[in-house]
């Protein structure tokens, strides 16, 4: 079909197609042991003009700005659902993997990089800095619904969710040094701290002036809620990627405040964030499988080279560099091992593949089909097997059971008043207490309790019990003073 004719109406029935296939790939994918997002990148390679011919698409630079978007609201939708307990616990060895194991793996790859690919050794650096980093919407996604041990799942989330900077910043750094004749080492030296400074800084601005807005703004539809969240997200990321910082790192930070803050119509922006940043994933992986092209991806020169990067970059740089990143933090080997296997490679290094391509770079389309392809052989080797490897190890926890159950939480309008949801446990106060004993305000009423999946009326003579999750209208003048009650 050719693009420059393509109409409205064919341009909706291809994207709704592709959405629903997109979408009917994620059961398949469960089925299949497969991550969605391989099959999302192979819907979109079939969808180009090499396949089906529905679209051709070679513009390497909206692909990087639809990528970008997308990234941005994937790392919200995680930062939103990060708890501060979690990244206090997890915060050194997260970070450290973030800095110091980013640096450990863009150098091992680099050297690999100079002796398969035989280019200069600016180049081989930029290629170890492009797959440097694991990605945020391949781990979120693998490791969503898994019972891997909490320590080891939030370690390996927060840092995929905070090693995305150095990544970009080593990639333009590099090719700021390919590309001008007389770079200034000390200038990118210290663009590191003004980046990662000022990214911390806006983010936290951010976040608390989302939480005031959204706390204080009394809109007319509860729907309007997440969209106004979202805006705190891009706002983040155009202001601190305007001052020349970490942009990606500031939306992260600001959802993780945003989300650990008590909000209005909370469960309304967490479930909306959730639909949105899978159809942004599902848009961007398709869109990044629109981009290449099988004919110069699937030669033997590229396999092979792709094949042996790959290997070096799963079997010997991640692994050295979890073990030296995470030296006397409390990981067994075992761990380890596993945080090493678990370093998913995604989105993150096929959009940064295109910046060497929009900046010109000599072997930018060598280096662009390679990384693509190393990225496939990551994703699809270590993404179907992170759960085989937990049990093996022994490093599962509890079994994660998603409540069937759902209820609506609608806009009460104008009557200054919300329902809140609140999933009682063995160390809660009113576990295990009659609820006409209970000393909540006058204003306070339960309106439902989840049981053990079925639906129980409360009455005065109910008794809570461990498991218990309930709904709670509570106006907003009471809620700080029920949240005093359900904490103590």
């Amino acid at each position: 079909m050719d693009h420059a004719l393509l109409s409205l109406e064919d341009f909706m029935f291809i994207a709704s197609i592709l959405l629903i296939t997109g979408v009917l790939t994620t059961k398949i994918s469960s089925k299949l042991g497969v991550p969605s997002l391989i099959l999302f990148i192979i819907v979109g390679m079939i969808s180009g003009s090499e396949g089906l011919g529905l679209i051709y698409f070679d513009n390497a630079r909206l692909a990087q700005v639809i990528g970008i978007i997308a990234l941005v609201i994937i790392l919200f939708e995680g930062g939103l659902q990060t708890s501060f307990k979690t990244v206090r616990s997890v915060a050194k060895p997260a970070l450290s993997l973030a800095t110091l194991g980013v640096l450990i793996t863009t150098s091992i790859v680099a050297v690999a990089a100079k002796l398969i690919l035989d280019i200069s050794w600016l180049e081989a650096f930029l290629f170890g800095s492009i797959v440097g980093s694991t990605d945020a919407a391949a781990v979120f996604s693998v490791l969503k619904g898994q019972n891997v041990k909490e320590r080891l799942g939030a370690t390996l989330e927060v840092e995929s969710g905070t090693n995305d900077p150095m990544a970009v910043f080593l990639t333009i750094s590099f090719i700021e040094l390919l590309t001008n004749d007389s770079p200034s080492y000390l200038l990118i030296f210290g663009s590191f701290f003004w980046q990662m400074g000022m990214g911390l800084l806006i983010g936290f601005l951010a976040g608390k002036l989302g939480i005031f807005a959204i706390n204080r703004v009394n809109l007319e539809s509860s729907g309007l809620y997440p969209v106004f969240a979202v805006a705190f997200a891009l706002l983040a990321y155009s202001i601190t990627n305007f001052v020349g910082a970490s942009g990606l790192l500031a939306v992260y930070l600001a959802a993780m405040f945003i989300g650990n803050a008590d909000l209005t119509y909370r469960h309304s922006i967490i479930k909306f964030h959730e639909g949105f940043a899978w159809i942004m994933q599902i848009v961007m992986f398709i869109i990044l499988g629109l981009l290449v092209f099988p004919s110069q991806l699937l030669t033997f020169d590229v396999i092979w080279k792709a094949v042996l990067l790959a290997v070096t970059l799963i079997i010997i740089a991640r692994p050295i560099a979890v073990f030296l990143s995470t030296t006397r933090m409390g990981f067994k080997w075992r761990d380890k091992l596993f945080l090493a296997w678990a370093g998913l490679r995604g989105a993150v290094p096929i959009v940064l593949a295109t910046y060497p391509l929009i900046a010109g770079i000599e072997n930018s389309p060598m280096i662009f089909n390679v990384v693509f392809f190393v990225v496939l052989t990551s994703t699809l080797l270590q993404g179907s097997t992170i759960a085989y490897f937990a049990k093996i190890f022994k490093l599962t926890g509890p079994k994660k059971v998603e409540p069937r159950h759902s209820l609506e939480l609608v806009s009460i309008g104008k009557a200054n008043a919300e329902i809140m949801e609140y999933e009682v446990n063995e160390e809660s106060p009113i576990n295990q207490s009659i609820i006409k004993n209970i000393d909540f305000p006058d204003d306070v009423l339960i309106n439902a309790i989840i049981r053990k999946n079925e639906l129980v009326t409360p009455s005065g003579d109910t008794v809570i019990e461990t498991g218990d999750i309930l709904y709670i209208l509570v106006s907003k003048k009471s809620k700080p003073t029920m949240n005093r009650l359900l904490k103590s």
